[in-house]
């Protein structure tokens, strides 16, 4: 039975309709203008009560509901943006709430702790509206990512809170093997329901065959699965074989092998770092980087050294990318003077890039990784010709 399902993801790669999905599919720009008419008037209501504005943000949030009621969305598949408990996507009472790995971002907004980064997070998992009704039962559940003890302290003491059913990653689901295979990785899902063996999925890095048990398990919770009663196994192959994750370990060229990924945090690079040695034998593999001036450029530079040749470091096209020759010098105290260079431009660096794989004796041994961003993501994107995802 086909179910409408809407997507909102933040930020975007390269255009703002990627934010907002229906069945698979961005919004139709001619669409999202209309629903911004539609909007509009209310937006300019809450303004006119208040002294401070609504955000860029706040107002795609409210689009992109309108758009989920427009029409209309069976289930609605809705991240978060910054932290959980204040963000404007919180507003709705999920079902499902998924926690995936907590880790130390935003932390001038979230706190310097993972703990209380996590309590921010932990906003999310919500007692169900019709919780006191005696004929309805409460099947709020959290599905939660492997964490740092110290996150999963706070998340399970939410979730104790207001009595929302959990399901652990490593527990009570898991991702229990992972095969690297052509074009992806062949996994084996312990889920809720059952075992889910064989599932080739297309995408790199054993955190994305552990990203892979987490959805699957909201999927499961979603539908009311329990033990001795999994999902369609046929179902379940057929949904992962056809999965995407643009800007996210994805190759844009093959020679030189070419991926672009938008890591943009220590965690992300450690993540991506470990894909990269996973899944792939590079001999020589170049980084170009651009991160933001308000990212841990020292944690990122740190967690991609010991997997990177050299580096080309450049400037993206957002105003709030770190200047290239500031980067630069925190790039060498971590790489040394002789395996970075810089370039003012991402056109630029990548043909720079290209040079300094191909100076290898075996070319097809030599690889690039563009990364740093969520813009450099998409820039990069935009430079190869792709379209928006």
């Amino acid at each position: 039975f086909h179910r409408r399902v809407g997507l909102v993801t933040s930020p975007h790669l390269q255009l703002v309709t990627e934010r907002i999905g229906i069945d698979g599919q961005p919004i139709h720009p001619r669409d999202y203008v209309r629903i911004w008419h539609e909007i509009k008037p209310f937006v300019e209501m809450v303004d006119a009560q208040s002294d401070v504005p609504m955000s860029k943000f706040e107002v795609l949030v409210g689009l992109s509901y309108a758009a989920f009621a427009d029409a209309p969305v069976d289930v609605a598949v809705v991240e978060v943006g910054l932290g959980g408990r204040w963000d404007a996507t919180n507003v709705v009472n999920a079902d499902v709430s998924v926690i995936t790995p907590v880790g130390l971002d935003h932390t001038d907004y979230l706190g310097d702790t993972l703990a209380e980064i996590a309590g921010e997070k932990a906003g999310i998992i919500k007692p169900r509206e019709d919780a006191d009704d005696p004929l309805t039962p409460n099947e709020n559940i959290v599905v939660i990512a492997e964490q740092d003890p110290e996150a999963m302290r706070v998340i399970l003491q939410q979730a104790v809170d207001v009595e929302a059913g959990v399901a652990r990653s490593g527990s009570e689901f898991a991702a229990l093997e992972s095969r690297i295979a052509v074009g992806g990785q062949q996994v084996n899902i312990q889920g809720l329901g059952g075992m889910y063996e064989d599932i080739f999925l297309p995408l790199h890095g054993e955190h994305q065959a552990k990203n892979a048990a987490v959805a699957l398990a909201a999927v499961e919770a979603f539908f009311g699965a329990s033990a001795g009663h999994p999902l369609d196994v046929a179902t379940v192959r057929n949904g992962f074989a056809q999965a995407i994750s643009p800007g996210r370990l994805e190759r844009v060229r093959t020679s030189p092998t070419t991926f672009i990924d938008a890591a943009h945090n220590p965690h992300g690079a450690k993540a991506l770092g470990a894909a990269l040695d996973r899944d792939f034998d590079f001999a020589r593999l170049i980084g170009v980087l651009s991160i933001f001036a308000d990212k841990d450029s020292t944690g990122i530079l740190t967690a991609l050294e010991p997997y990177l040749t050299e580096v080309v470091i450049t400037q993206n096209s957002s105003p709030r990318a770190l200047d290239a020759y500031d980067l630069a010098e925190t790039a060498r105290d971590i790489f040394g003077e002789e395996r970075v260079h810089v370039a003012d431009n991402l056109p630029g660096a990548y043909a720079q890039a290209v040079e300094l794989a191909e100076d290898a004796e075996v070319q097809s041994g030599s690889g690039i990784i563009i990364t740093g961003s969520v813009v450099t993501a998409g820039d990069a994107r935009a430079m190869f010709g792709k379209e928006p995802a």
